[in-house]
């Protein structure tokens, strides 16, 4: 029990810089005191006293603002940060090393019973607001930005953006790469990794888009203006032939 405590004190100070003290993580961190409540209703729930635990997950709600059905299946070193507003699922399953920040919801898009929630791999970072709806896969070393809707099934190592959420970017040696940030202390806050472009994908392609036709227009403004000068070397006499007949015109 205080070594698993302990992991979880630890798991703290390495994904948040503004943990100073396990005494203070310990006190003021409703991230960490919503994972300890649920993990002693959830050992109620399995021995079936479920009124009893979702009782106390009610408790837990009111002291924390974090919501964990008893009954969702949560792995070693889970980390919330900040937490509030977080809804975890009854059927929801979590692995090791995960990470949720606030507003983030594992919720279900069904009323039938059974597995109805998501299913977090190994090394997933959910950012602010986002959202995983119903019995979907994550795969391991996901990262899920802020504010997404996540509808399906994601594979290992993709970062997901957007509503709905899709997938912008697949890192194949996701292990070896968030091992190397982890030495050098790059964490990828809020699920958006620091090397991902600064601006959406589709928006992009639209930009490159838009200077494409701009470059088309002026390349056919060039030829029209060469066209038209070389109309005036060929057939000058004609040209001059029309004016003197418009001119003509006008004096009658």
């Amino acid at each position: 029990m205080f070594e698993r405590l302990k992991e979880d004190i630890a798991c703290v100070f390495e994904r948040d810089p503004a943990a100073r003290s396990a005494f203070e993580v310990l006190t003021n961190y409703p991230g960490l005191h919503a994972i300890l409540w649920h993990r002693l209703s959830h050992r109620l729930w399995q021995a079936n006293w479920k009124l009893l635990a979702r009782t106390l997950s009610t408790f837990a709600r009111w002291l924390t603002g974090i919501e964990i059905h008893p009954g969702a299946t949560i792995g070693s070193r889970f980390f919330i940060d900040h937490g509030m507003g977080v809804v975890i699922g009854e059927t929801a399953s979590i692995g090791n090393d995960c990470t949720l920040y606030h507003g983030v919801t594992l919720g279900g898009t069904s009323w039938q019973k059974g597995k109805r929630h998501p299913t977090l791999g190994n090394d997933v970072i959910v950012g602010a607001g986002a959202k995983i709806l119903g019995p979907i896969i994550i795969g391991n070393g996901v990262r899920i930005g802020s504010n997404a809707v996540v509808v399906k099934a994601v594979q290992d190592g993709a970062t997901v953006i957007g509503i709905p959420g899709r997938v912008i970017k697949v890192d194949t040696d996701y292990r070896e790469n968030h091992k190397q940030a982890f030495k050098q202390k790059i964490f990828d806050a809020y699920g958006l990794p620091y090397d991902m472009p600064d601006i959406d994908p589709t928006q992009y392609a639209i930009n490159n888009m838009l200077d494409d036709i701009h470059k088309i227009d002026e390349k056919m403004q060039i030829i029209c203006q060469t066209l038209k000068g070389l109309a005036c070397q060929d057939f000058p006499s004609e040209l001059d032939s029309c004016q003197i007949r418009t001119k003509d015109r006008t004096k009658e």
